[in-house]
């Protein structure tokens, strides 16, 4: 099934031949008391993580990032190959990356740092091993609060080291990694993805990159043309309007997508506000439910946010699309009110004209026999998050077409 509507397009924002940096994988900065997982307090370490670029190219450079941290953050040394099995690397392929210069760098409280161009030549869906030395203790690492690929905790400077030791403990988040940009051969653009945990990819199987921005990358990879990276940016259980598990989408978007190198367009995926403004007030959901301060939002305030974050796109040249919030019936969440609400936006975004494009992930999800719920095989258990199957049909369902 088809579920995009293509309506006008938009600027497309530079030049369409001219070949410059883009992001090709990102994670958004989260505190660490703040998100889903974090990780401990550590020192004299060495982390090591594999993401998953979707675009290649022929040079690439790392962020990486102390937004959230107390203290100054020293990397005493940092390297990058092309990941083999089991957080190894491929023999020959390890580069030193270095800042202005220098081996090593300290990255202030507050603010994060891009590393020096690394000659390194990937492919699309290549999986790198990226790997940084901190010879000092960290007791406040900014992270990534669900971590989707594979990660480890290494004694000492291990940054070389082409296997994994015995020792290596596994990470339970994404830290201080935040972004990976590369330089295409041909022009490329990115698309930027705003979401909460359906775009966070909960319910997906870990290490597999199962998300639909995942799978979304690898038919654009497969289907020729331009080079189009994806960049996830879900944050589970992010809001628009109100913060709560991470910073507000409208408060975080320039940060977390307008600053997005070679950004062409914007997806809009976040329907939590709704949710947790009509969840039903029980025993089981007060404790979950006292970590989304802020007053009860309806459906004029979830449109008006549509429009600001749409307009703020267009605004960098990007083209603006809005994903439908899909069924959440039989969940602990659910109410009728707060389905009715949804519903009614799902029906403005879908014929409002608003945007470039819409992805219509309701209509993918819903049951037949039972609208406000999510077709068997298609969530996760809990009818609100996907399986790895439910990521898989979204993917599927996108008209590529609109990203020309």
């Amino acid at each position: 099934m088809n579920s995009a509507v293509n309506t006008p397009s938009g600027s497309e924002g530079s030049p369409p031949n001219t070949v410059a940096w883009v992001r090709t994988w990102g994670a958004s900065p989260q505190a660490p008391d703040n998100s889903v997982s974090s990780v401990e307090p550590f020192e004299n370490a060495t982390l090591r993580q594999v993401v998953r670029i979707s675009g290649g190219g022929h040079r690439l450079r790392i962020r990486i990032s102390n937004e959230y941290g107390t203290a100054p953050l020293t990397i005493g040394a940092a390297r990058v190959a092309i990941a083999d099995t089991d957080g190894g690397i491929q023999d020959g392929s390890g580069h030193v990356v270095t800042f202005g210069g220098q081996p090593s760098a300290t990255v202030p409280a507050g603010a994060p740092i891009l590393s020096d161009p690394v000659d390194l030549r990937t492919a699309a869906l290549s999986r790198l091993a990226i790997s940084l030395y901190v010879p000092g203790r960290v007791d406040t690492a900014t992270c990534h609060g669900t971590f989707h690929t594979l990660g480890w905790l290494l004694p000492g400077n291990a940054t070389a080291l082409a296997s994994l030791p015995k020792d290596a403990t596994p990470l339970p988040a994404q830290a201080l990694i935040t972004a990976v940009e590369v330089l295409p051969d041909a022009p490329a653009k990115a698309i930027a993805v705003i979401g909460d945990s359906r775009v966070d990819g909960i319910g997906s199987t870990p290490g597999t990159d199962r998300r639909w921005t995942d799978l979304l990358a690898e038919r654009l990879a497969t289907c020729g043309g331009r080079t189009l990276c994806v960049v996830s940016q879900g944050i589970s259980g992010n809001r628009i309007l109100n913060d709560g598990i991470g910073t507000a989408a409208l408060a975080r978007f320039d940060r977390d997508i307008l600053a997005t190198p070679g950004l062409g367009h914007v997806v809009i995926a976040v329907g939590n506000d709704l949710i947790f403004s009509f969840a039903p007030g029980t025993e089981e959901t007060a404790g979950f439910l006292s970590m989304f301060p802020g007053t009860p939002v309806g459906v004029d305030d979830i449109i008006a946010a549509h429009l600001q974050l749409a307009s703020r796109a267009r605004a960098h040249g990007a083209r603006a699309y809005a994903a439908t919030i899909a069924p959440y019936g039989g969940s602990e969440m659910y109410t009728s009110e707060g389905d009715k609400a949804r519903e009614q936006v799902n029906a403005w975004i879908r014929t409002s004209g608003a945007f470039d494009g819409v992805l219509d992930f309701d209509a993918v999800w819903r049951d037949p026999a039972d609208p406000s719920r999510i077709r068997n095989g298609l969530h996760m258990g809990d009818n609100l998050h996907g399986s790895d199957a439910g990521y898989a049909a979204l993917a599927e369902s996108i008209d590529l077409s609109l990203f020309e």
